[in-house]
């Protein structure tokens, strides 16, 4: 069994860092639909998916919800990697923009979210999707709540 960190005693960005080099991580939503961590700093996160045939919204294209998904995800995590130890925070907003449509066979997408504002209640951020071309697939921003 592994030993999961104290998360109560490490800040956003040590508390990221240290979930993705755990060899078993708990279940999260990146480990459902594959998302591989990149970029982990200060206030900007990235994350990479494969697309997959299960995937597919009833057109046979990538769904938005997995472009939201990792937009919702590289956004708070951006926002999570500002905050110091015993501090969490939550999705409060989310608006996502799609500009073009994804096949399900093997694009790779890669998202970046960076934060705009962290303050004591709020934060907001903004993130892209690019496929693997370097084209923007969708972008968006957030507001997130902080638990202090």
């Amino acid at each position: 069994m592994t030993a999961y960190p104290d998360i109560a005693k490490m800040s956003g960005l040590e508390l990221l860092r240290a979930m993705v080099t755990m060899p078993d991580q708990p279940p999260n939503i990146g480990r459902l639909i594959g998302m591989e961590p990149g970029v982990i700093e200060f206030g900007k996160v990235q994350f990479k998916v494969t697309t997959r045939p299960d995937y597919a919204n009833p057109l046979g294209t990538v769904h938005g919800g997995i472009c939201a998904t990792l937009l919702d995800s590289v956004m708070g995590t951006a926002v999570h990697s500002t905050l110091e130890a015993g501090v969490g925070y939550g999705t409060l907003e989310l608006k996502v923009n799609y500009i073009r449509t994804v096949p399900t066979s093997g694009i790779e997408l890669t998202a970046t979210g960076t934060t705009i504002h962290v303050g004591r209640t709020t934060a907001t951020a903004e993130g892209q999707v690019h496929d693997g071309q370097g084209r923007l697939v969708a972008h968006g921003t957030t507001t997130c709540l902080i638990y202090r």
